[in-house]
């Protein structure tokens, strides 16, 4: 059979590729060896900024919004028991800070792992994505001209011929290392056993905190449906052992509690020296392997590599963009994995354990979610003298970040102006006039100072929602600068 894109991997970064490329009507195959997803959580919650890619394709508006607090994040605390004493409680590194702007017009997503991996794929598969689970890539070969997999799910092996291969096979990825792809960074920290229970402690949630360091015992953490998570120290534990933790951990043993499975974790740390080698990809954990950590880098760092990813695919399959523009991939992503590798290491939220935090310039959750620049050849005008990241404010529409959110009517933000295709934002009629020229969307918008633009000015955003280029007024030949900046920033091929 044939295909556009291959996809190997069924995880949350694998299926969002997937409903990335449906959504934009790239043929796309999808293969999981797994019959579904895990039986552990995992990853609870996700930030604003997935939430604004799911709002783009339609499924946000049925997904629980966070109720995490403005200002304080997911809180934790030191405790003897869930409901003994409470000691100190342990701020964010660098802290929160409480502003006024609202920087996004969604509120994040209170779902866990094993619950949005069901829904993105439902929706991938509405969208025309061939996902087939219970499927495993036995061996892949590729050329000049494609790759071609051999897979099997429960009969005889079968070949798949794709233009493209996605590599969302997880963090010890055997696509990544039959590519010979090496990885930098912390590498092995630890290990640790957990048990996933499910007991009726809604009310010691009241106070809006969520993890609890308990003395003598472990980390607690909830999903906020009922079921908690207990990570314990690594060795071997009975089911009589687990229970007596759990209670210890609980400060009472009255209650009804349901063990639902135990797991073992190797916390590992690393980026891949480099996010493709010929015609495939690596995106999620493949990519980089990112602790878990308060400020969310995990799970939603590997859904933008597949968001990010996929517009370009769309381009390059369709015949508008040169395959130069997928270049622009590992340009983008790799350093914010890194960056995001190294804000973990920076903060003293629980991974330094025995070694002080690196010493590196924090920066806040709203700039890390926000506000990451991308320098690549789809960027014009982001140099080297700019910093990796810093809150959309601060920014004001500069080329390389995400375009502002500003509400244009009520129920309407800018950022539903984007994610179809390639936007001018402008007002004034030459624009409009060179827009049309250009074969570029226009759209109309009074609030241009949030992009950092006089009332003569533009910009351009690409089809992710990123900025690719801007004239903060109006050039003597705005069709003629439009159109190189439009040619330039999407390798266009016409």
């Amino acid at each position: 059979m044939k295909t556009s894109v291959l996809i190997v991997g069924g995880g949350l970064a694998g299926t969002s590729a997937a409903l990335f490329l449906a959504w934009r009507g790239v043929p796309v195959t999808l293969v999981e060896k797994h019959p579904g997803s895990s039986l552990h959580p995992r990853a609870v919650g996700f930030t604003a900024r997935t939430g604004e890619l799911l709002r783009a394709v339609g499924l946000e508006e049925g997904l629980p919004a966070s109720r995490v607090a403005k200002g304080f994040g997911v809180r934790r605390v030191r405790v003897a028991s869930l409901v003994g004493e409470r000691f100190e409680e342990t701020f964010w590194t660098p802290p929160e800070e409480i502003s006024d702007i609202e920087y996004s017009p969604s509120k994040g997503v209170a779902l866990a792992q094993d619950r949005m991996e069901p829904v993105l794929r439902d929706k991938a598969r509405e969208l025309g994505a061939d996902i087939r689970m219970s499927t495993r890539m036995l061996e892949f070969t590729q050329d000049d001209d494609g790759v071609t997999a051999v897979v099997q799910g429960d009969g005889e092996p079968y070949e798949i011929r794709a233009d493209y291969l996605i590599a969302a096979d997880g963090h010890r990825s055997p696509i990544r290392e039959s590519l010979g792809i090496t990885r930098s960074g912390r590498g092995h920290m630890h290990t640790s056993r957990s048990v996933l229970f499910r007991a009726p402690l809604e009310e010691y949630l009241k106070d809006g905190i969520g993890q609890f360091i308990v003395e003598g015992v472990g980390f607690l953490t909830t999903y906020g449906d009922g079921r908690w998570l207990l990570m314990l120290d690594e060795r071997e534990y009975t089911e009589a052992e687990l229970r007596q933790l759990i209670f210890r951990a609980i400060g009472r043993d009255d209650l009804d509690v349901e063990i639902i499975t135990t797991g073992r974790w190797t916390i590992t740390a690393g980026v891949a020296d480099q996010f493709s080698k010929g015609r495939v990809f690596l995106a999620g954990d493949a990519a980089h392997t990112l602790p878990p950590s308060r400020g969310g880098f995990g799970a939603n760092v590997g859904i933008e590599d597949a968001h990010n990813l996929a517009w370009k695919l769309a381009a390059v399959v369709s015949g508008e963009s040169r395959p130069s523009l997928l270049d622009t991939y590992d340009a983008e992503r790799r350093p914010v994995a890194s960056l995001c590798h190294q804000q973990i290491f920076a903060r003293n939220d629980g991974h330094n354990r025995d070694r002080e935090p690196e010493d590196a310039t924090l920066y806040d959750n709203n700039a890390m979610h926000y506000g990451v620049l991308y320098r690549s050849d789809a960027v014009l005008g982001a140099g080297p003298e700019l910093p990796p990241a810093q809150r959309p404010e601060q920014w004001n529409g500069q080329p390389g970040t995400r375009a502002p959110h500003v509400w244009i009517e009520p129920g309407k933000s800018t950022l539903d102006l984007f994610q179809r295709g390639w936007v001018l934002v402008a007002d004034h009629p030459q624009w409009e006039e060179a827009a049309q020229r250009a074969g570029v969307q226009y759209e109309r918008v009074e609030q241009l100072d949030a992009f950092g633009l006089s009332e003569k000015g533009a910009s351009l955003v690409r089809p992710d929602g990123y900025i690719a280029w801007r004239s903060v007024d109006l050039p003597d030949d705005p069709a003629g600068t439009l159109q190189d900046a439009f040619r330039t920033s999407s390798a266009g091929t016409r």
